[in-house]
């Protein structure tokens, strides 16, 4: 992102990492899909989840700068850890895209067993941790001391996501219940994915 003033590169940075990590399809997407069409509480399922994005994403920022100012070489393994989770995630957007799964249907739930279901797709799954906490820490710290541009970015990504997910799901109801779609998002998310990768790399 040559040209770019350094906060606005990396805050694009954030917003592509956080989209192209958030959007794949997956547990947490698919309740919100079926919470959306179903007009059933989503208004509290896109508040945590984006509460919970938004806490993990600082989390990860913070954390990660901590012990990268105490122990300099964690942040370059870090780097190239996350360079090979990129180009794996990226591997694995394009596998699906070549067999894409339909959404289910689900019952209907009352808000406080919609709340837990959405506090337990998002905080007791592993990948969580590994996206938000690692994967965007990595890369928001990749920008030194303008890492909190990038993790506002990724929150933003987040927000934005889930909202539109949340909003769109009834009007969009049969495109997005389509695994047709999830086959053109899961491409566009592998070659996202894959950019990432070679920025981090680089560094360009």
């Amino acid at each position: 992102m040559t040209g770019l003033p350094a906060s606005l590169a990396a805050a694009l940075t954030g917003l592509g990492t956080g989209l192209g990590l958030i959007v794949a399809i997956g547990a947490q997407n698919a309740w919100v899909l079926r919470q959306g069409v179903r007009r059933e509480h989503i208004g509290l399922v896109k508040l945590i989840c984006a509460i919970s994005d938004a806490v993990l994403i600082a989390v990860g920022t913070g954390a990660i700068s901590v012990v990268s100012s105490l122990a300099p070489w964690v942040l370059e393994a870090l780097r190239w850890g996350g360079v090979a989770y990129l180009v794996f995630f990226a591997i694995n957007s394009f596998r699906s895209a070549l067999r894409p799964g339909a959404l289910e249907e689900s019952a209907s739930r009352v808000a406080g067993s919609v709340a837990l279901t959405t506090l337990a797709l998002t905080w007791l799954n592993p990948h969580v941790y590994l996206d938000t906490v690692l994967m965007l820490g990595t890369v928001t710290n990749h920008f030194g001391p303008d890492r909190w541009w990038a993790a506002a970015g990724a929150i933003a990504a987040s927000v934005i996501w889930f909202a539109g997910l949340g909003l769109g799901a009834r009007a969009l109801s049969g495109l997005l219940a389509s695994p047709r779609t999830w086959r053109v998002i899961d491409a566009l998310v592998g070659v996202i994915m894959l950019l990432v990768a070679w920025h981090l790399a680089t560094g360009a």
